[in-house]
């Protein structure tokens, strides 16, 4: 390769870090970092939300992903705010290294929250969410969270690129589109399934449009290949999304004609959402956890 050829090469690729680089966790106090990164436990009562009940929601303090509404929050007695239940996909499940309890962390950054105990009959779920305070941020209720599922390919490619950007609250790799329930990866993978592996979004439409989702999307994948993405040949690595309102569909399909006035030949699919299986832990955050990136997911700009 020419030394200029090589030169051209490393400034796209910093052009492209600069443009898309992964947002930073919330610089955290001692106080924060002994329970949150440390797994300490704040004194009882001492907690700003322990007997605070506006109407929200109670996010991840170190990287602003919404784990709780106010809706499941209740008077506990114990200490430390209680919650009954969760987001769908916000909290995750850790044993005690001792076996005795239950930790609770936030499934984005792993964030420790607190523990989570069962069988007390607070509440009809039955169930408490012992939390620290000083694990949350609470907003107010006024800004509503949206939810889209994109695929376009690789999962770990799709979200990899998705997670980056400013007003994405939180992702989640899985499947949808399919007829069997509850697949594996494994199941997925043989193509017979009819799901595509896919990425739960939240975002926050007052930071990020629905219209700057989708481009995104669009410019991390050939959306003109069909059933597959580069080297990933399969129906379960199709361009499709799963809009979950009107305007996602509206502004899809404008997207989309633009991409076709442009000369794409744009194959990616309009569906309507249905029902989202979560992948298997390991599939969670992969390029972000293993610090590499995306081998089929490529940032290149079609809107210019």
């Amino acid at each position: 390769m020419k030394i200029s050829n090589i030169l051209v090469f490393v400034f796209i690729q910093l052009s492209l870090f600069s443009h898309c680089q992964m947002k930073e966790y919330r610089k955290l106090t001692p106080d924060e970092k002994r329970v949150i990164v440390d797994k300490g436990t704040e004194f009882p009562n001492s907690g700003e939300y322990n007997n605070f009940y506006g109407e929200g929601v109670y996010k991840c303090k170190r990287c602003d992903s919404p784990l709780f509404t106010s809706e499941s929050k209740f008077k506990s007695g114990c200490g430390w705010p209680s919650f009954d239940d969760f987001i769908d996909g916000a909290v995750t499940q850790v044993l005690d290294a001792d076996g005795r309890r239950t930790e609770i962390i936030c499934s984005n950054c792993k964030a420790h929250l607190g523990h989570v105990f069962m069988g007390e009959g607070f509440t009809e779920k039955n169930t408490r969410h012992c939390v620290n305070s000083i694990s949350l941020v609470f907003q107010s209720k006024n800004i509503k969270m949206e939810k889209i599922i994109l695929a376009s390919g690789c999962f770990w490619g799709t979200e990899y690129w998705l997670a980056k950007q400013e007003g994405v609250v939180s992702t989640r790799v899985g499947f949808t589109g399919g007829t069997v329930p509850n697949p594996s990866y494994k199941m997925v993978c043989t193509g017979k399934t009819g799901h595509a592996e896919a990425v739960e979004v939240v975002y926050d439409p007052s930071v990020i449009t629905i219209k700057e989702l989708l481009m995104v999307f669009f410019n991390t994948h050939d959306p003109t290949q069909i059933d597959g993405q580069g080297p990933d040949i399969g129906n379960q690595y199709r361009s499709e999304i799963f809009f979950t309102n009107d305007q996602q569909e509206t502004e899809s399909l404008a997207i989309i004609s633009i991409l076709k006035q442009k000369g794409y030949n744009v194959a990616t699919k309009v569906t309507k959402f249905e029902k989202f299986w979560s992948a298997e832990e390991n599939h969670q955050k992969y390029y972000m956890l293993k610090g590499e990136t995306p081998y089929c997911h490529i940032y290149v700009d079609k809107f210019q």
